[in-house]
């Protein structure tokens, strides 16, 4: 349902921009609230999103929850979003160090989502996109199992030649030989020339 939301609104949307995607995703948060509230067999359902759209040579992205976007260019490859976790927004700030909070017990917990509340804390992101950059979104399902290197040293061996569906099955059978414990969603981009 957000999913969907959030493409029917870009989809038909006057114009493309971060407006329009910050507004996509808060329609979104609306309709699944919206639908717990009328079947009550939905209640405290939810979901975490990424969803990005390019605007000119920037990509906008918007982020809820601790699903992930991260660029591989030729300034290296990097997470663009932050999650919106215990682990980022309490444990971090409070000082503990890394190895205790991959052992936590509150790692796993959201401290947004869609469908969680309203009004919805939307993280956004503009960042310039490279000619030949790819752009990796993804669920925890395949981030919370391989580490950044992991995912780039995977993209790196089949970004020459080697087609964005094939590295996205690389990555899923990375994730599910890991032992990971979620469903994976991963989607890959390609900047290229505009025709």
């Amino acid at each position: 349902m957000a999913v969907e939301t959030v493409a029917e609104r870009v989809f038909f949307a006057q114009q493309r921009d971060s407006q329009v995607l910050l507004s996509a995703v808060e329609e979104a948060n609306r309709r699944v609230l919206e639908a717990a509230q009328n079947d009550s067999s939905l209640e405290g359902m939810g979901t975490t999103l990424v969803a990005a759209l390019e605007v000119d040579d920037q990509l906008s992205i918007a982020s809820v929850g601790d699903s992930r976007a991260y660029v591989l260019d030729d300034d290296g490859f990097r997470v663009i979003t932050d999650d919106q976790t215990w682990v980022n927004e309490v444990g971090r700030p409070l000082g503990l160090d890394e190895e205790s909070l991959k052992n936590h017990p509150m790692r796993h917990v959201l401290t947004m989502a869609i469908g969680a509340s309203s009004p919805l804390t939307v993280n956004y992101y503009s960042v310039p996109l490279q000619l030949g950059a790819l752009v990796l979104i993804c669920s925890d399902g395949l981030h919370g199992v391989l580490e950044a290197p992991q995912l780039e040293q995977i993209l790196r061996g089949g970004r020459s030649g080697e087609t964005l569906e094939a590295s996205c099955r690389h990555l899923v059978q990375a994730a599910k030989e890991a032992g990971g414990p979620d469903n994976v969603t991963v989607v890959l981009v390609r900047k290229e020339n505009r025709i």
